[in-house]
């Protein structure tokens, strides 16, 4: 039995991804049914959503193994060297969601989501009605996903780009904040990537850690986690982001366009939480200590990069893909947010109906921190 709240909409405002493929796709509407939860799950009235580099990678299909380039050439149409056979966009037959199986359309994009639980499904106590929550957007359990292979939100399932979701009762994380609903949806997925790689890294006092893409949701949530656990963290940004990367806690901040050995040396740091990839990998391999560490989470430079072997052997180097880890990271984030420990960094805001406006500016790469959607 589903408990609700009074007078429910039967219908909602979303923007609807109908195939991969450039900005027509995406369509606002605002006679989508309101989805309905079922046992185990919870429906979330949806405040605010984060704009996330998922939501453009899905859409334009980087994530097929067939498409290569960076996802600013994708984005734009700009031929970013497919590979032999391959066109310019996936299609939607192709292995193009994050988890490598095909992505299914209409879908409701959107990773970052926070909101009110506004129903709970059979199984889940009426009490959580009214709850504040944060979605963690990994999917263990239901019909969404399983620990064995778990989904993401907005993409195996609808996500947060509507005025109301569905997703498992342990996905809803209660959080007590006074930061406002856009502040709190800026955490979950770039924090949740960086926390990942931070941790998966081992991060620790004294570490010197170089941030990649340091400017980005991720590399900016990334420099904090870092600093949070008393690491000298090197940024790498444009110039005219360094003040503000300064002001996060990182102690240098390199040019993008630099040369990362000539900047900093051989062998001159402990950890490289890396978003970016691209034509630099080998240098930072070169960068590392010996026993060093390299957690990546994204590829925005480039997908393909050269791999000596013989440095990841005789370095003694870890190599660490970091997508999914258990559901206590993302409570342990929503500890920091409550505690403030971390501080949210958004820098631009648009209406749901203006998503495509929204997702040009995330291109352009001048922004520090996160943009979001009032939904």
């Amino acid at each position: 039995m589903t408990t609700l709240c009074p007078a429910l909409p039967t219908t909602m405002h979303a923007v609807l991804l109908k195939a991969h493929g450039g900005y027509e796709q995406l369509e606002y509407r605002e006679d989508v049914p309101v989805p309905q939860p079922q046992a185990g799950e919870v429906l979330i009235r949806v405040f605010a959503a984060g704009v996330n580099n998922t939501d453009i990678n899905t859409r334009i299909g980087w994530y097929a193994k067939e498409v290569e380039g960076t996802t600013e050439a994708l984005a734009n149409n700009v031929a970013p060297r497919p590979t032999v056979g391959a066109s310019l966009l996936a299609t939607s037959s192709d292995a193009t969601s994050w988890s490598g199986s095909a992505f299914h359309f209409p879908r409701i994009q959107g990773a970052d989501a926070c909101g009110r639980i506004v129903a709970v499904g059979e199984g889940v106590p009426a009490t959580r009605i009214g709850e504040r929550v944060l979605v963690d957007p990994i999917l263990r359990t239901g019909r969404f996903g399983t620990s064995a292979s778990p989904g993401y939100f907005g993409a195996d399932c609808d996500g947060g780009f509507a005025q109301y979701t569905v997703v498992p009762a342990e996905n809803a994380c209660r959080v007590e904040s006074t930061l406002t609903d856009v502040e709190l949806a800026s955490f979950p997925c770039s924090y949740l990537a960086a926390e990942t790689m931070v941790d998966r890294a081992r991060v620790q006092q004294g570490d010197r850690v170089l941030v990649t893409g340091a400017s980005g949701g991720v590399g900016s949530a990334a420099v904090q986690l870092a600093k949070r656990r008393g690491a000298e963290v090197v940024a790498v940004a444009s110039r005219s982001k360094a003040q503000g990367l300064l002001a996060l806690g990182a102690s240098q901040v390199i040019d993008r366009g630099a040369s990362l050995l000539e900047a900093l040396g051989k062998n001159s740091v402990d950890v490289i939480v890396d978003c970016v990839g691209g034509p630099q990998f080998p240098d930072y391999l070169e960068l590392l200590k010996t026993r060093g560490r390299y957690a990546v989470a994204g590829a925005i430079g480039g997908p393909l990069v050269t791999l000596d072997l013989r440095t990841l052997y005789l370095k003694d180097l870890r190599l660490l893909g970091c997508t999914i880890d258990g559901p206590e990271v993302f409570r342990q984030l929503v500890g920091y947010v409550e505690r403030a420990e971390i501080r949210p960094l958004v820098c631009g805001t648009w209406p749901l109906r203006e998503i495509v406006a929204a997702q040009e500016a995330f291109l352009k790469k001048t922004h520090l921190g996160k943009l979001v959607l009032k939904v």
